[in-house]
């Protein structure tokens, strides 16, 4: 599990592509401490699991589904990344609850500024953007940010200064696509409701029936 709260902006050293899949050679520092094999690090708000690492960086794999779901399959050697390790049970809560799980791709519609702040339009799909509200929290390349505005296409989000200078969200621009991840509680209420009108359905006991048996 993560948070969405950026620890460093890394840069990708190396991209080693399969028909299907991809290896990830990525440089960083602070990410670095206590890393070991087999252990998890946002790369843009993906979860994936370090295979290898050395005193400059790490590499990851990059399975189908991820390239599919993901802007991950763009990077290129000296691409920007955010980078976020596994939260630590006796770390802070800075942001949500992040599960590093994408959701799929948004492309970014506008931005202007508004004073210090910086405001993102981003322009997502119908699937994604009923999981999204206003005032409720929303990950886009790995970062925990506070919807501000929703739309029928759309939502936006505000920047403050420092957020917009360590995270590659300050780097991009109208057209330039996003990694998002919607709220993962609203996701599952929605699951256990279905189930729970799906068990009603299916159920023969109703009102008429209990009636005509004399209850």
């Amino acid at each position: 599990m993560f948070t969405g709260i950026v620890e460093e902006m890394g840069a990708v050293r190396a991209v080693r592509r399969g028909a299907h899949s991809a290896a990830l050679s990525i440089g960083a520092n602070l990410v670095l401490s206590g890393l070991h094999i087999g252990d998890s690090v946002a790369v843009n708000g993906v979860c994936l699991t370090v295979t290898a690492r050395d005193g400059g960086g790490f590499t990851a794999d990059v399975m189908h589904e991820t390239l599919n779901r993901s802007t991950l399959g763009a990077l290129a050697p000296g691409s920007p990344v955010n980078l976020e390790r596994a939260m630590a049970a006796d770390g802070r809560f800075g942001g949500h609850i992040v599960s590093g799980h994408i959701d799929g791709v948004g492309t970014i519609a506008a931005t202007r500024r508004d004073d210090n702040a910086v405001w993102y339009t981003v322009q997502a799909a119908p699937d994604l953007l009923r999981y999204i509200v206003e005032k409720g929290s929303v990950t886009i390349d790995g970062i925990s940010l506070t919807v501000a505005t929703v739309e029928a296409d759309r939502f936006s989000v505000s920047l403050i200064p420092h957020t917009a200078l360590v995270t590659v969200l300050g780097k991009k621009r109208p057209g330039d696509k996003v990694n998002l991840e919607t709220d993962i509680v609203g996701k599952y209420v929605e699951r256990l409701l279905q189930l729970r009108e799906g068990a009603k359905a299916e159920s023969r006991v109703t009102l008429d029936f209990l009636i005509q048996n004399g209850f």
